[in-house]
């Protein structure tokens, strides 16, 4: 018994040890936004040299061997839903017997869930190892880059690439980071498959302030030789894809999703990707979307509890349209935003369906949140009348009380960033298991 206790003890440390590398490759990592000037985007539209983020992505790659020509792509942007439209355009090419790489983001509690081949996320190991090799190319770049080190998400990028190579992939699904034409994926020149899912105003300070300058961003990544597919429905915007496609030599298709919600809107773009390239007959083929963390993603039935990473109005619109087709007393919110997203907008329409509002921050360093007593403030305003509005500085403290204090036949919701659902779907499914396991699958 002795024995048994001590060779499972011995087993648990080895475990831990191997992780440590692991711990160490994200530090490095995430450490690097410290190097200062020119290191991560800024306005686009005021850049004097916007090509520069893609110049620097393509001198990395070509430095790590370039990694990127080998795949058969389908690269995806859009300002809701891409992510959950690129893991089902993933998972219908791994049912149909496609080796498939998938490049997310962002993730919500470990950073491998960025990163999948077939239905598991990157090793730990792997990724400590990938990471470390990368580091000369890092420091030769830093030391005399034409435009110095690469950023975080350019690094992810090419641990991916790297990866997907190893694991011999033949087809790569691309989520876009930010934007289009300068975001870091769109280095690659001949996608099979290029979709925008909508355009919304999100990530203004960037992109630009207006939808028509955003949208033409994100047809950057048309390219010639492409099948362009699209369910955005606003005729300006169609217009603008439609005169790229022209311009490209793209095939343009516009899905009408006149009077569908956003599932039926995703599955419909899923499936016509999927016709596309032969592996569904017909479009409607494709069943209901995998389930994905922290898309309004129900972690507890009794009562119900869901975490849901929607951080832009047009994302909050979508978490409304889903708690209409549930049956349930009142609903309790948990919210935390980033202060550059457009908060309250997303509290003036996510506050008046809530019985109680906790109003609160997430934990992740660096990143900036909304003040908890300004979101505290707001949602005062504009809640229901009635409604209870309580601030708490600790966010588990804050889903912990509201979790304790609500009733049978109410609905807790978790909503607001995807750091915030981080800080909370880890307490139903710890960084620990992700890595042993290499899935973020929850047993409810």
């Amino acid at each position: 018994m002795v024995n048994k206790a001590a060779s499972k003890a011995t087993s648990m440390i080895t475990r831990q040890y191997k992780f440590v590398e692991y711990f160490s490759a994200v530090k490095y990592l995430e450490s690097l936004g410290n190097i200062g000037a020119g290191y991560q985007k800024t306005d686009l539209s005021a850049h004097s040299h916007p090509e520069m983020f893609l110049e620097r992505m393509q001198d990395f790659l070509d430095l790590l061997g370039n990694p990127e020509k080998s795949f058969k792509y389908i690269h995806i942007t859009g300002t809701a839903g891409k992510g959950s439209v690129a893991t089902a355009v993933h998972f219908e090419l791994v049912k149909a017997g496609k080796k498939s790489g998938l490049f997310t983001s962002p993730f919500t509690v470990s950073t491998i869930e960025k990163i999948q081949v077939g239905d598991k996320y990157i090793d730990p190991v792997v990724f400590a190892k990938l990471t470390d090799s990368i580091k000369p190319v890092v420091d030769r770049m830093l030391l005399s880059g034409r435009h110095g080190a690469p950023s975080y998400f350019e690094m992810m990028l090419a641990i991916a690439l790297m990866y997907f190579n190893k694991e011999k992939c033949e087809y790569v699904v691309l989520e876009v980071g930010l934007g289009g034409s300068y975001d870091a994926t769109n280095i690659i020149r001949k996608p099979t498959i290029t979709a925008i899912t909508n355009i919304s105003l999100d990530h203004t300070n960037i992109l630009g302030s207006t939808r028509e300058c955003i949208a033409k961003d994100k047809a950057g990544i048309i390219k010639k030789g492409s099948e362009f597919f699209t369910t955005e429905n606003d005729q300006k915007i169609l217009k603008i894809f439609e005169e790229k496609c022209m311009g490209t030599g793209a095939k343009y298709h516009s899905i009408n999703v006149h009077s569908v919600d956003y599932d039926v809107r995703n599955r419909l773009l899923v499936g016509s990707i999927c016709q596309s390239l032969g592996i569904v007959n017909v479009a409607e083929e494709v069943g209901p979307l995998p389930s994905m963390p922290a898309r309004f993603e129900i972690v507890e039935r009794s009562p119900l509890v869901i975490i849901d990473g929607a951080h832009n109005p047009s994302k909050i619109s979508s978490t409304i349209v889903n708690l209409r087709k549930l049956k349930y007393r009142s609903l309790d919110l948990v919210v935390a935003v980033s202060a550059d997203k457009d908060w309250k907008e997303m509290l003036k329409l996510i506050a008046p369906f809530a019985r109680r509002i906790f109003a609160t921050r997430f934990s992740v360093p660096g990143r900036v949140s909304v003040n908890p007593k300004e979101l505290f403030i707001e949602a005062k305003l504009v809640a229901s009348k009635g409604c209870k509005v309580e601030l708490f500085a600790d966010p588990v403290m804050a889903f912990d009380i509201a979790r304790r204090t609500m009733n049978k036949s109410d609905v807790l919701l978790v909503a607001g960033s995807f750091y915030l659902a981080g800080d909370i779907r880890a307490l139903y499914c710890p960084e620990s298991q992700i890595l042993k396991n290499r899935d973020s699958k929850l047993h409810i």
